[in-house]
């Protein structure tokens, strides 16, 4: 123990507090002026927080990160238009700084054309899911299997009425959008034509498996389902313009069509 000549130990103590010292922890030295205290103090507590270091973010996988903003875009060209769909706007979209985008596509363009592939994918198979009997994208879908006779028309009366309905607008717009400027994009142009290709052959599939089930008969498949989308594209046309004048006389024109097509009845693909 340390034994100060001038009055032991608590006199000692008490003249160093008073003379603003403080006691410290053994192993160093005993005493330190109080502001030089606290200095240390303010110094500690910041290397303990500079020591834990920020939050570490999350690094996604590239393709789960190359997915999400694909998938941003294409929220964007249905709501906003392609125009929209920008590096900084997807970037502002996701939160994120628009490097990270320009990181996968350092060509907007290419973000746009896969991002109205995208929208126009995940919409055709809302509509007109793909049976699992398919061969391919673009293989003969014909295949043995398939859907039933009535599960046939069951799908196509679904997808006469959600085209008919208001929720299918955005995706006309799109189409409509799509179709305006790939006259100047060329990797948008791509796209709409192998989203073309992919909904024709969607159609025809489905006509396939209703001619097998003989359900109803068509001598060609392919240019049935290509008239049955020229219809659908025709009455989406104007969407944008006078829609309110010109709703009531193509109401059920597609599903004329169709029908026609198909040699069906009028009204058999009418929805129950």
């Amino acid at each position: 123990m340390c034994t100060a000549a001038s009055g032991g130990v608590d006199g000692d103590m008490v003249g160093r507090r008073e003379a603003g010292w403080v006691h410290r922890a053994a192993g160093s030295p005993r005493y330190w002026p109080h502001d030089q205290l606290l200095i240390g103090c303010t110094l500690n507590n910041i290397l303990d927080m500079t020591s834990r270091g920020p939050a570490k973010r999350v690094r996604k996988a590239p393709a789960e990160r190359r997915g999400e903003i694909v998938s941003a875009a294409a929220q964007v060209g249905l709501t906003e238009g392609l125009e929209c769909v920008t590096l900084r706007r997807v970037a502002e979209e996701l939160g994120v700084r628009p490097g990270l985008v320009s990181h996968y596509f350092p060509v907007a363009e290419e973000l746009v054309a896969e991002a109205f592939a995208d929208a126009t994918s995940a919409e055709l198979d809302g509509l007109l899911p793909g049976d699992s009997g398919d061969s391919g994208e673009f293989g003969d879908p014909g295949g043995p299997g398939g859907r039933s006779g009535e599960s046939v028309l069951a799908v196509l009366r679904r997808f006469l009425a959600l085209i008919s309905g208001e929720e299918f607008d955005d995706i006309s717009r799109l189409w409509l959008n799509a179709r305006h400027l790939s006259r100047y994009r060329p990797a948008l142009q791509e796209q709409v034509v192998r989203q073309e290709l992919l909904w024709c052959r969607r159609i025809e599939e489905v006509i396939k498996e209703g001619v097998r089930a003989r359900v109803f008969t068509s001598e060609d498949p392919w240019a049935a389902a290509v008239r049955i989308l020229v219809a659908i594209d025709g009455t989406s046309a104007y969407v944008n313009t006078s829609v309110q004048q010109r709703q009531a006389p193509i109401t059920g024109l597609v599903r004329t069509v169709m029908e026609a097509e198909l040699a069906l009845p009028p009204g058999a693909l009418t929805a129950s």
